[in-house]
């Protein structure tokens, strides 16, 4: 076996074992596989992912952190029972995080990070591929982040998008107009310097995101109807 997962069930897992297991555990979480309340049979996940029982527990842990997994004495580790308050609330403050990034990018850029920008925004558009989409998207942001962002802004910025779905959105018929529009107010917030217009753009985004990701997850059944 090498020294790192790799891909399953269309999930790429990452080389660090620990981080692996737990974007695989989200992932079976956010596609709605893994509902609200299941219990994670560890030594199951351990041996489809084909490393040890090491890893699984020390991803369990940081997602107990993230509030998506419970691990209860003496009874194992359960799907945590998120509510729709606790996917926007995560997403607001993500929102929040990076809208301070792109108030300080609006003062810092260049016109060639601009330039960048769009052209990165053009092609999300014009792409077919999720995989592609993701991580143009990634790049996207990456350069806000890079040039607005202090060290430790982008740490907590890290942790927070860490803890979120990969090609959540992409696959969704309704993405594709919401955020292929914020990405292009983004950048024209940017293009004029305006930096209030940067972080409101940013923070639209994010709001954006909350909401459709609530409705991709009540799509999937995730929650009883009186939940949503």
């Amino acid at each position: 076996m090498s020294n790192g997962l790799t891909q399953d069930s269309g999930v790429l897992l990452r080389s660090n074992l620990k981080d692996g297991v737990a974007a695989h555990v989200r992932a079976r979480i956010f596609s709605g596989e893994w509902r609200p309340g299941s219990k994670i049979d560890q030594d199951q996940l351990a041996a489809r992912l084909g490393v040890s029982k090491l890893p699984v527990r020390e991803a369990l842990i940081t997602l107990e952190s993230e509030a998506l997994i419970e691990n209860v004495p003496r009874r194992g580790a359960f799907v945590a029972e998120l509510t729709t308050t606790d996917v926007r609330d995560h997403y607001n403050v993500f929102g929040i995080v990076s809208g301070l990034a792109a108030e300080r990018a609006a003062q810092r850029v260049t016109d060639d990070d601009v330039d960048r920008l769009r052209d990165l925004a053009v092609a999300m558009e014009n792409s077919t591929s999720a995989e592609e989409q993701e991580n143009l998207n990634f790049q996207f942001h990456r350069i806000i982040n890079i040039c607005g962002a202090s060290r430790r802004l982008r740490a907590v910025l890290r942790l927070l998008g860490n803890s979120l779905p990969t090609r959540f959105f992409v696959a969704h018929p309704e993405w594709a107009d919401i955020g292929h529009a914020d990405h292009r107010a983004i950048v024209s917030a940017l293009e004029r310097r305006d930096a209030a217009a940067a972080r409101e753009a940013v923070e639209r985004h994010l709001r954006d995101s909350a909401d459709l990701a609530v409705t991709i997850l009540s799509e999937r059944g995730f929650w009883p109807a009186s939940d949503e």
